[in-house]
C-alpha cells in the first residue's frame, strides 16, 4: 500500500448517515477528514468537536474551491447531490455519496457524466453493502446455489424517521418531495431496486404505489411498494415509515428455479429441494470491502473501478427504476422502462 494519505472533506452533514461514515473515515490509516461545509452551524460544531475537523465552511462550493482535497464525501439532500458532483469531478475529486444516488433520474445521468468526463471514481454508498449477512446471500446468488434468479424481495421498514430519533436535519428534507424525491418511496424502497438492478439489471416495466396510511402530519407518503417486471422473474420493494415492530418474516428473500435463500433474524437460510432449510454462518467481510470508505480508498489503491451495488451503473439503474416506481405510482399506469425523460 502506497504512503499516500487521501485528503476527504464532507460536503454537507445533514445526512444523518454521515456521522457513521466519519468513524470509518476515522480508523483509515491512509486518509484523513480534513474539511467540512453545511450551511448549519450546530453541524459545523459538531464535527469539530467530535472530530477535530477545524476547516469548516457554510458552503461546500467555497470548500472545494479552497481545499486541497482528494476525496468528496457527500451527505447533502438527495436532491443536492449532482451539483456536489458536477463541482468536485471537473477538479479530479473522487466522490462517495450516501444513498440513495438522488432524488431524480435526471440527476443521477448527470453525476454519472460528470464522473465519466472527468474520469473519476463516483461510488454510492449503500449500508445493505456492508452487511455480511446480504453479501453471503449475494454470493450464493451469483455462484447458482438457487439456480436462475426469477423473484427477490426485500422489505425497508421502521417507525419514521421522526420516530426514530433522527435528527432534525435529516427528517426535515426526507419529509420534503423536491429534496428527497418522495417519502417512505425513495428512502426505502430504494434497497430493493439497487438489489434487483444489481442481481437482474433493468426489468422491463414497473409498477408502483405510495400514500399515507398513518401518520397524522404532512408527508409524501408514510408506505410504498414497487414491483419490477424482468422477462422471467419479479423484483420487490416495500417501504414502510409506520412499522413499530421488527420484521415478522424472513427479509430479504430470493426464490430461483433450484431453491431459495432468505436472512431470517441475521441468519443466511438456503433452501433447497427436498431438503431441509440450511444455515449458513455469514463470512466476515474482507479486508478493504468492510465499510465504503475503505473500499473507495481500496480501489483508489489498487487502480480498480467501484464494483457491485456500489457502482455508480448499478446505483444508477436503481435510479430509473424508482424513477419508472414514482411516475407509475402518481399516474395509475405501469411504466416501461427506460423512462423517457
Amino acid at each position: 500500500m502506497s504512503q499516500k494519505i487521501y485528503r476527504v472533506g464532507v460536503a454537507g452533514m445533514v445526512h444523518d448517515h454521515v456521522w457513521g461514515e466519519l468513524r470509518h473515515w476515522k480508523d483509515l490509516p491512509n486518509a484523513q477528514v480534513v474539511a467540512a461545509a453545511d450551511p448549519n452551524e450546530p453541524l459545523r460544531e459538531q464535527i469539530r468537536s467530535q472530530y477535530g475537523v477545524t476547516s469548516l465552511y457554510a458552503s461546500w462550493q467555497e470548500m472545494i474551491d479552497k481545499e486541497k482535497l482528494d476525496i468528496i464525501q457527500a451527505a447533502a439532500e438527495n436532491g443536492r447531490t449532482a451539483e456536489i458532483v458536477e463541482a468536485a469531478a471537473p477538479k479530479g475529486l473522487h466522490v462517495i455519496s450516501e444513498k440513495p444516488m438522488a432524488a431524480r433520474l435526471s440527476q443521477a445521468n448527470r453525476m454519472v457524466e460528470a464522473a465519466k468526463k472527468a474520469g473519476t471514481q463516483l461510488m454510492v454508498n449503500w449500508p445493505t453493502a456492508w452487511s455480511p449477512a446480504i453479501q453471503t446471500m449475494a454470493r450464493l446468488i451469483r455462484e447458482g446455489a438457487v439456480g436462475d434468479l426469477f423473484y427477490f424481495k426485500y422489505r425497508a421498514a421502521h417507525n419514521g424517521p421522526k420516530e426514530i430519533g433522527c435528527s432534525e436535519y435529516f427528517w426535515k428534507w426526507l419529509y420534503d418531495e423536491e429534496l428527497n424525491g418522495a417519502g417512505a418511496y425513495m428512502d426505502y424502497c430504494c434497497y430493493a431496486a439497487d438489489l434487483c438492478a444489481y442481481f437482474m439489471g433493468l426489468p422491463r416495466s414497473v409498477f408502483g404505489f405510495r400514500g399515507i396510511f398513518v401518520k397524522d402530519y404532512s408527508i409524501p407518503d408514510d408506505n410504498a411498494m414497487v414491483v419490477m417486471k424482468y422477462d422471467k422473474g419479479f423484483g420487490v420493494a416495500e417501504a414502510c415509515w409506520t412499522q413499530k415492530v421488527g420484521y415478522a418474516m424472513p427479509n430479504p428473500v430470493a426464490y430461483g428455479t433450484e431453491g431459495a435463500v432468505a436472512i431470517d433474524h441475521g441468519a443466511v437460510v438456503l433452501h433447497r429441494p427436498g431438503k431441509e432449510g440450511e444455515k449458513i454462518d455469514p463470512a466476515p467481510l474482507p479486508e478493504g470491502q468492510r465499510s465504503g470508505p475503505e473500499y473507495l480508498v481500496s480501489c483508489l489503491e489498487a487502480g480498480k473501478e467501484v464494483e457491485g451495488m456500489c457502482s455508480a451503473r448499478v446505483s444508477r439503474d436503481a435510479q430509473e427504476i424508482l424513477e419508472a416506481g414514482l411516475l407509475s405510482a402518481d399516474t395509475g399506469k405501469a411504466v416501461a422502462i427506460p423512462v423517457v425523460m
